[in-house]
């Protein structure tokens, strides 16, 4: 019998639409670019003569942009429907990365990626609530789906940057622009015309959708967790020692257990143990990285394996907390996608600008040891809201 559900649950999750594939393909590319730009940032800050702080917010206005484009993602998404939005995001976030790589200044580079944010928001949440809605299996599996294509281009992205960042660190902007477009035509031409939704929203959908505890608490969670994950993104390329090629080599590994865990790990977990115990163990042993991390700064080694291991911890929470978004909430799940992501892309865009101005102001220890306390903060934020989350599990099931 146990196999039988087995096959029937492989079944699912392999005989999808036409439509996820084109759409999972295209968030593979899409979630190339964040890991395309992590290992040139030493070297974007060498050669446009930038402090670590100032190149961090190439992950600021980026993650701040994104965050409050998410508030406008369904007002658009239910008037042109997601086709159109998803083409709109894929083609600015072309656009902008390609007039990044033409850029001689850093503050010009920062304002490209604050457009860069913008069709970020617009493709990530509609492909979200595109593949939860269009795909067949459950919400359980279609996020699965969607965590594996984050997981890929995550993993994928950073080794393709290295060897693109060690001919020119333009090379990369250059390189998410060319996949992008190669993104924009196969949605284009593969990607079938989908209904608009019934029911136009509105700005303040998301903003409303905040009253529900479940989902403040999920999007809190997520603020303080992305200031752990970003400081790891933003700082530790500035403490390893390494050149572009050895920096995509350790994100490569980061992003592979991010990948291999979110989607077979968090679901047996999640099966096992339940959402909150999972989130909260994970969150704890994040949060313990990051701690050896500051405490052993120094150790080009040790920071080198931590972050890899952050990956399995990463990919685990990742998969959980946006399965717990689509589903703790009575409002639709565009609106409560949205919703979550204002709330954490702000953390987001807090996190990598606080991670480096701490190192020059202070040491270099501490911004990993502010991130672990973050994310013990998170993690809080999830025991203590338990009573709103626990029927997740109950609706999983």
């Amino acid at each position: 019998m146990m196999n039988k559900e087995k096959e029937y649950t492989l079944n699912q999750s392999t005989k999808q639409p036409v439509v996820i594939w084109v759409i999972f393909f295209a968030t593979v590319i899409s979630f190339m670019g964040l890991g395309l730009v992590d290992p040139i940032l030493p070297a974007i800050a060498e050669k446009l003569h930038a402090v670590p702080s100032e190149v961090s917010l190439l992950f600021t206005s980026y993650n701040l942009i994104t965050g409050i484009a998410m508030l406008i993602t369904g007002v658009v998404s239910s008037r042109i429907g997601i086709k159109w939005t998803l083409l709109i995001g894929v083609i600015l976030i072309a656009v902008f990365s390609a007039l990044a790589g033409t850029s001689d200044s850093i503050w010009n580079i920062v304002s490209f990626r604050g457009g860069w944010g913008l069709g970020n928001a617009l493709f990530i949440a509609t492909a979200l609530s595109a593949i939860v809605g269009l795909s067949v299996g459950g919400t359980a599996k279609a996020i699965i789906l969607y965590e594996a294509a984050i997981g890929l281009g995550i993993s994928v992205g950073p080794l393709l940057g290295g060897e693109l960042g060690s001919i020119s660190w333009r090379g990369p902007f250059y390189g998410v622009s060319v996949l992008m477009i190669i993104a924009f035509l196969v949605l284009l031409i593969k990607m079938p015309k989908v209904e608009k939704p019934r029911v136009k929203t509105s700005v303040l959908d998301p903003i409303k959708a905040l009253k529900f505890p479940g989902l403040f608490r999920l999007g809190l969670t997520a603020f303080f967790y992305n200031i752990g994950f970003f400081t790891l993104m933003a700082f530790a390329p500035f403490v390893m020692g390494l050149d572009e090629h050895g920096l995509g080599y350790v994100f490569l590994g980061w992003g592979l257990c991010l990948a291999i865990t979110s989607v077979f790990v968090a679901p047996k977990l999640q099966a096992k143990f339940g959402t909150i115990k999972s989130m909260c163990s994970m969150l704890i042993l994040f949060a313990l990285t990051l701690a050896a991390m500051g405490i052993w700064t120094d150790s080009s080694k040790i920071v080198i394996i931590a972050v890899i291991v952050a990956g399995l911890f990463l990919g685990t929470n990742n998969t959980l907390i946006t399965t717990a978004v689509m589903q703790v909430a009575p409002v639709e799940r565009a609106t409560a996608s949205a919703a979550y992501s204002f709330v954490r892309f702000i953390g987001g865009a807090i996190g990598p600008w606080m991670a480096n101005k701490l190192a020059e102001n202070f040491n270099s220890h501490m911004p990993f040891i502010s991130g672990a306390i973050f994310v013990l903060l998170a993690m809080l934020v999830v025991l203590s809201g338990r009573k709103h989350l626990e029927h997740v599990d109950k609706i999983a099931h």
